[in-house]
């Protein structure tokens, strides 16, 4: 059976838990003698989040996993996941301010990523929301102040340099 299969499955071993959405493996830190734990939520095959994890009083085997650590980490792995995802929807989605011949101006920069065929749309729009403009750019385009008013000032040409 897979990971995914067994996501449902609670678990509180010592170097194995998988409890609400989570689970938690503590596994040998290649970068030194030490241990580390890793986050992974229900469904991923790939850990969100590897931390260093606590030596145990013997010092060469890891401290076993508690209700206490458990919980501790699945709050750190749900807050840095979280902080992960506003940080990618904060550079798929950039939005500028501008003022241009004496009104307010928001143009926006919204990319769609594919590994394969990524696109930009750029669009203006004016205080009540009515789309000014919209054009293709390169997913690389660097929406700023500047490069929105140049593009204003251009009269929001298809042509966005």
């Amino acid at each position: 059976m897979s990971e995914t299969e067994h996501s449902g499955d609670r678990i509180t071993e010592a170097r194995l838990w998988r409890d609400n959405g989570w689970t938690a493996r503590v596994i040998k830190n290649d970068d030194d003698d030490g241990w580390a734990v890793a986050m992974t939520p229900d469904g991923q095959v790939e850990p969100a989040l590897v931390g260093p994890w606590t030596m145990g009083r013997d010092k060469k085997n890891p401290k076993p996993l508690d209700t206490s650590a458990f919980h501790t980490l699945v709050k750190t792995a749900t807050e840095f996941v979280r902080r992960h995802e506003q940080q990618l929807h904060a550079t798929l989605h950039q939005r500028v301010e501008i003022d241009h011949r004496g009104a307010r101006v928001e143009v926006l920069l919204d990319i769609e990523p594919d590994e394969e065929n990524p696109t930009a749309t750029l669009r203006a729009m004016d205080a009540d929301g009515a789309v000014l403009a919209e054009v293709k750019v390169p997913p690389s385009f660097k929406l700023t102040r500047s490069s929105a008013s140049a593009w204003a000032e251009a009269g929001f040409s298809a042509r966005v340099s």
